[in-house]
């Protein structure tokens, strides 16, 4: 696996992009997305430093937001999706939602799985 964003809860997409852009060398913004199959709104957001974050907003963290709580995932990209899932099953990971396309991704597939450290997102390679 090797990293790929930090997920990040919010509100309000174009508000946290200003905000963001406040404290950080933003250099580059995705279009925001919508996308119904992960019941979420989405948009990357590329800092100068390296390090990319996704922003959700919509139904999928209603309930964090609700609870101020901002850290969603992080999230590994993977070769191979399906053996990754396995893997992190077999050391005790839990499958929170199998693979399916992702609009914001180029529809490559992605998992979500509860591992001990919290939420963590896989994404396959392009």
């Amino acid at each position: 696996m090797k990293f790929h964003h930090i997920g990040i809860a919010c509100k309000n997409i174009a508000e946290e992009i200003e905000a963001i852009k406040q404290m950080h060398d933003v250099v580059d913004v995705s279009p925001i997305v919508h996308d119904p199959q992960q019941k979420a709104e989405l948009c990357i957001l590329k800092l100068g430093e390296g390090t990319t974050i996704e922003l959700i907003s919509g139904e999928q963290v209603e309930n964090l937001i609700k609870r101020r709580i901002t850290y969603y995932h992080l999230c590994f990209e993977t070769n191979d999706i399906e053996k990754e899932i396995m893997r992190l099953q077999d050391l005790g990971g839990f499958l929170v939602s199998e693979p399916k396309p992702a609009i914001l991704f180029e529809n490559r597939r992605v998992a979500f799985l509860q591992v001990s450290y919290g939420l963590i997102e896989l994404v396959e390679s392009a």
